[in-house]
């Protein structure tokens, strides 16, 4: 029971600091996506509470993601109808729980680790470079924005041009306070004191709205206006709050050819960005779980029906609050699920509260939460390892802040494919050379990847030599590499090059050109 308490008691205090990550970031990628912002908040209650029950991580959190942002906007715009679109995110969900059902989660098994860690480490410099103009209370764009190209016209680095231009001295000391406090957290003598285990951030927060109260009381001339400041939608009383869910209207939309098209493009890049984040999440949870993947498709599915239902956007998996959670110090999946029932008390009780947090200190415990994911440790880790490694790991990490998350890890897992290629011929065949006497011998299965590598090594080799060719370890030789020797035996008796071929006949290759080449 201690032990059970303990657990409770961390989780409960973790779940605070996502809910107070999620709360902008559900408000912001709901405003970049043309959606009604309370929608936003629906998905993040319905990640939590629904997704987060049924998941198998017991660390992940779910809700809207900034992934999904363009193709959010761009549906809701080509269907002209919100409730068309609410049709499409059930089905999405529905396709999902047939994603998982089917064992879809396999996917998430392909993606190298060198991609991975790439991923998170975009995902920390991003964060810094993303909130850094919101800790100066520049705050011209959403919160959640990932991608290199933003809605103003300006991208990641450019924006930094103006935030000297427009900066807010309030912003500037609020951020200045709460950064103090994540500092003080982190010493040696905090982390050994009675305050060990409640969450810096959620210490930096209440110190910077008090901040920000203060601010205004003793200079009116500093007080944050409403854009810099959390925006939540204020309800009266029940009947008012109800209003804001908006429900799907299957009988029309189900009629709509593009409400499918857009369901089924959802669901696939819904899913794959849930996998990719479950898989960086798992490495970084510090008793390093593995989550089952088709469980978690699963779960999105379920999260995404509750969400559309009731006029919530798409939901994913999402690694900057997992990351968050992770660094709060959640223990299981209750974090996940009270920050979703938080949401919802929160923007039915006290919304005018929260609407007193500044969008600057919350920018600070993101831009904590990014350093935490690119330490210096997990660079040098990553070097170790080899060039085979390193460059996937970095092309990623570019690729990602120049463009989003998905394009990203696309262009890293090209280059990672590239490297298992490139190794995968130099393993399979071993060539060696005495003077004129060549030995080529097939380690492993060789297929036509190794083509080009064989013809190029064939072209090399002089007249008047004498070469042997060992297929007798290989259960598998492709049709197209026999051609190449085949080839070759002719440009040889032109050369004269004696060539000696050792082989199998009982290995599963074309035994008939085997044979046809044993005898020339």
């Amino acid at each position: 029971m201690i032990k059970f308490n303990q657990t409770l008691a961390k989780d409960l205090a973790a779940s605070v600091v996502v809910f107070l990550v999620a709360l902008p970031l559900c408000l912001g990628i709901a405003l970049a996506s043309g959606a009604p912002l309370f929608s936003g908040i629906v998905a993040g209650i319905a990640g939590g509470l629904i997704t987060g029950f049924l998941s198998g991580s017991q660390i992940s959190v779910s809700g809207p993601a900034a992934g999904l942002t363009v193709i959010v906007a761009g549906s809701i715009t080509s269907l002209a109808n919100f409730q068309f679109f609410l049709v499409a995110v059930v089905l999405a969900g529905v396709f999902q729980l047939l994603f998982g059902v089917l064992k879809g989660g396999v996917v998430g098994n392909f993606f190298p680790n060198s991609v991975i860690k790439g991923m998170l480490a975009a995902i920390g410099i991003l964060l810094i470079l993303k909130q850094l103009p919101h800790a100066f209370g520049y705050d011209k764009d959403t919160e959640g924005d990932e991608e290199f190209l933003q809605a103003d016209g300006h991208n990641t680095f450019s924006e930094f041009l103006y935030v000297f231009d427009d900066f807010t001295i309030g912003c500037i000391v609020i951020s200045l306070a709460t950064a103090s406090i994540l500092l003080l957290w982190e010493t040696k003598a905090f982390k050994k004191s009675i305050f060990k285990d409640v969450p810096g951030p959620l210490i930096a927060v209440l110190v910077g709205t008090l901040v920000s109260f203060l601010l205004t009381y003793f200079d009116s001339s500093l007080k944050l206006e409403s854009q810099h400041l959390v925006s939540l939608p204020i309800s009266k009383n029940l009947s008012e709050f109800s209003k804001n869910f908006i429900f799907p209207d299957f009988i029309n939309g189900l009629q709509n050819t593009q409400v499918w098209t857009v369901a089924l493009t959802i669901s696939i890049v819904a899913s794959l960005e849930s996998l990719l984040s479950i898989e960086a999440t798992d490495k970084i949870d510090p008793q390093r779980r593995i989550s089952p993947l088709n469980k978690e498709l699963f779960a999105q599915g379920a999260g995404n029906i509750a969400s559309g239902l009731v006029g919530g956007l798409p939901i994913t998996a999402v690694i900057v609050r997992s990351s968050a959670n992770v660094i709060a110090g959640a223990q299981t999946k209750v974090s996940a699920i009270a920050h979703g029932f938080l949401l919802f008390f929160s923007v039915l009780l006290i919304p005018s509260i929260l609407n007193l947090i500044p969008l600057s200190t919350l920018a600070v415990v993101l831009i904590f939460t990014g350093y935490k994911l690119i330490k210096p440790s997990i660079f040098k880790e990553v070097f170790a390892k080899g060039t085979d490694s390193f460059i996937p790991f970095i092309v990623t990490i570019i690729a990602i802040i120049f463009s989003d998350l998905l394009k990203g890890i696309a262009v890293g897992m090209m280059v990672g494919v590239f490297f298992v290629l490139r190794n995968n011929i130099k393993i399979a065949i071993m060539i060696t050379s005495d003077g004129g006497n060549y030995y080529v011998r097939f380690i492993k299965d060789v297929t036509f990847f190794n083509k080009s590598y064989l013809r190029n090594f064939f072209r090399t080799i002089p007249k008047n030599s004498f070469l042997i060719i060992d297929m007798t370890r290989p259960v598998f030789v492709d049709d197209d590499i026999l051609d190449v020797i085949d080839e070759f035996i002719l440009t040889a008796k032109t050369m004269n090059i004696r060539i000696e071929i050792k082989q199998d006949l009982h290995n599963n290759f074309n035994s008939t050109k085997l044979a046809k080449l044993h005898h020339l």
